[in-house]
């Protein structure tokens, strides 16, 4: 695990690290709090992962094309 704080990574760091939790949980020779921990990260960068996707989507989403065929980014509140 890094020492990162998840609401501090990209996606692409939190999927990695991600990866890595499954594939330590996966193996199983991790001790029962070491598991724990790790399921707990794990859920964590989940979450991170999907907000991230989220947000990439609303943005795509925002990309919009004028009758001219201008295309340009429609702006929303929050974002």
């Amino acid at each position: 695990m890094t020492e990162t704080p998840v609401d501090e990574m990209s996606f692409e760091d939190a999927m990695r690290e991600l990866e890595k939790v499954v594939g330590d949980l996966e193996r199983g020779d991790v001790p029962l709090e070491q598991s724990i921990a790790l399921y707990e990260r794990g859920a964590q960068l989940k979450q991170r992962c999907q907000t991230k996707l989220k947000e990439a989507e609303e943005k795509v989403a925002l990309i919009t094309q004028d009758g001219d065929g201008t295309i340009g980014l429609k702006p929303v509140d929050g974002l």
